[in-house]
């Protein structure tokens, strides 16, 4: 075939030589240094992929962190397998960020799902900055809470919350939230009210960057492409294989 489409054959041994180049250079891309970025906020998520791993398939996580630099450009700091519900393997993610240069000091929010191993380990290694809690899962984790014939007037009610157009405001619609639903569905009131403080960190920040830091869509474009890439796969070929399709896709290479 590559000589009917090349003019030439390739050997096997050739294959394999540009397979460990790609390899290296995705690594060595997964691990540059960072030291020279100015990184303000961090959008932290995952993405689940069917993986072979040491003969069987397994469902693993492949963590992802997106940082926006002062000058707001958007850079694809880290893909890395690892358990989404360890707080060590947080901490170690963070921990290597910083080892490959990340200025700790300087980054002043963390936009995240939600999981409480994350912010509590991300508080503890990044000690200048707040969290702010996805709005988009917040609503979807009190939805589920939900009746159906109860949810639209619900999700409207959230809406106003979180797009207000002040903390003080966003506050007032919140206590309003509690008034008129607390009687009829206490424990979603109950799960917003555990989050509430953590999804109103926004405010803090100017107007213009509300829209943004709500939530960790900043993410979705990515997590899109990785998809499209490995859905014509059902099962990726390991944590090598799936770091080449996610290193190698377009949103990557334009972040």
């Amino acid at each position: 075939i590559s000589e009917r489409l090349l003019g030439r054959k390739i050997s096997a041994g050739e294959v394999s030589r540009v397979s460990k180049q790609l390899v290296d250079a995705v690594e060595q891309w997964r691990t540059r240094d960072l030291s020279e970025e100015k990184v303000k906020y961090l959008f932290i998520d995952r993405i689940n992929f069917k993986m072979r791993v040491t003969g069987s398939v397994e469902k693993v996580s492949v963590l992802v962190v997106i940082g926006v630099r002062e000058d707001g450009r958007r850079l694809v700091l880290c893909v890395q397998a690892g358990a989404k519900e360890s707080a060590s393997t947080w901490r170690e993610l963070f921990k290597d960020l910083k080892g490959r240069g990340l200025r700790s000091e300087l980054v002043m929010l963390g936009v995240m799902g939600g999981l409480p191993a994350l912010e509590e380990v991300f508080r503890e290694e990044f000690e200048n900055a707040e969290v702010q809690r996805c709005t988009v899962r917040v609503t979807k984790n009190v939805l589920a809470k939900v009746p159906k014939k109860l949810k639209q007037d619900v999700a409207s009610d959230l809406r106003s919350i979180f797009y207000a157009p002040s903390l003080e405001k966003a506050k007032e619609l919140f206590q309003a939230f509690r008034g008129r639903w607390e009687r009829e569905i206490p424990s979603a009131v109950k799960c917003l009210a555990n989050s509430i403080d953590s999804c109103l960190t926004f405010f803090k920040y100017p107007p213009e960057k509300w829209i943004s830091l709500r939530t960790t869509n900043i993410i979705e474009p990515l997590n899109k492409e990785f998809k499209r890439r490995t859905n014509v796969m059902e099962i990726v070929a390991g944590e090598k294989a799936c770091y080449n399709f996610l290193a190698s896709s377009e949103f990557t290479q334009n972040t």
